[in-house]
């Protein structure tokens, strides 16, 4: 591995010095770091060590800098030129980040060195007529600017579930497990395992609670036309598309695959505890 694609958050008042020490860093390893163009109005003129594309075409991987929201858009470049990723956490809790700022230089010496796996993680995709969405996270439904509860049909396979009425309706990947389905109520599930996970958010009913369904079934979702005419339909935390009574939603899973690198050793049920430690302070 030689030449890393850098996709950072664009809103952290540090940049300069935060992309001058991964440069360097980056350099020590003998890594050569590519970067998005826009990082080039804020850094100091002269800054000769960084180069830059609007593409990581050339590039052997991805290093998102940033939080979560920015190894899922990351991720969506990863995907369009297959490659493998690699999250820098400079956020509050990083579920999906592999690295911690103050293991920088350790996780470009293993990057040089080969000393590193790549896990391939499974993807859902959406499907509402001809529109279709990956997402490496969750597919998220919600009453948007509706004030009123919303009324979610759903069915597996053709087998229906109980109406779901409330604020809406979480579809997660295990990968996603740890993010907005774990605040809602949904199970920890380990990113190995290939599954959907369908956790409500705040149901009027206590009897809905989250299931976990095999990741080779179709989720179907109508609207109710009891409660609502719209829902609004996030993908990976980005809005994607509204839908409206009369279509159907259809969940599966994709057949693309996420890359995420992995330094050696790597345990998830660690990393998981230390995480979730962060997160309740």
């Amino acid at each position: 591995m030689k030449k890393i694609y850098l996709v950072m958050h664009q809103r952290k008042p540090d940049t300069v010095s935060i992309i001058q020490q991964i440069v360097d860093e980056m350099t020590k390893s003998g890594l050569q770091p590519i970067a998005e163009p826009w990082l080039s109005s804020v850094l100091p003129e002269g800054f000769s060590a960084l180069q830059y594309a609007h593409e990581p075409a050339q590039c052997d991987a991805i290093l998102a800098i940033g939080g979560d929201g920015t190894f899922l858009r990351a991720n969506k470049l990863a995907l369009h030129f297959d490659l493998p990723l690699l999250g820098l956490n400079l956020g509050t809790v990083g579920f999906l980040s592999e690295v911690e700022w103050e293991q920088l230089g350790t996780a470009f010496h293993c990057l040089a060195e080969g000393q590193y796996t790549i896990e391939n993680r499974m993807l859902l995709e959406a499907r509402i007529g001809e529109k279709r969405f990956l997402a490496l996270n969750d597919i998220v439904l919600s009453r948007g600017g509706y004030a009123r509860l919303i009324g979610l049909n759903v069915s597996l396979e053709g087998e229906r579930l109980d109406p779901y009425i409330g604020d809406g309706l979480i579809l997660s990947t295990p990968t996603g497990s740890t993010g907005y389905s774990l605040s809602a109520g949904g199970p920890i599930v380990h990113p190995k395992l290939e599954c959907i996970i369908v956790t409500p958010i705040c149901c009027h009913s206590l009897q809905h609670r989250p299931v976990v369904t095999s990741s080779s079934q179709t989720i179907t979702i109508e609207l109710d036309d009891n409660h609502n005419q719209t829902a609004q339909v996030d993908v990976d935390g980005q809005q994607a598309v509204f839908l409206s009574y009369g279509e159907k939603l259809l969940i599966t899973r994709s057949r693309k695959t996420a890359r995420l690198i992995h330094l050696n050793p790597h345990d998830f049920f660690s990393t998981i505890r230390i995480k979730l430690a962060e997160w309740s302070h």
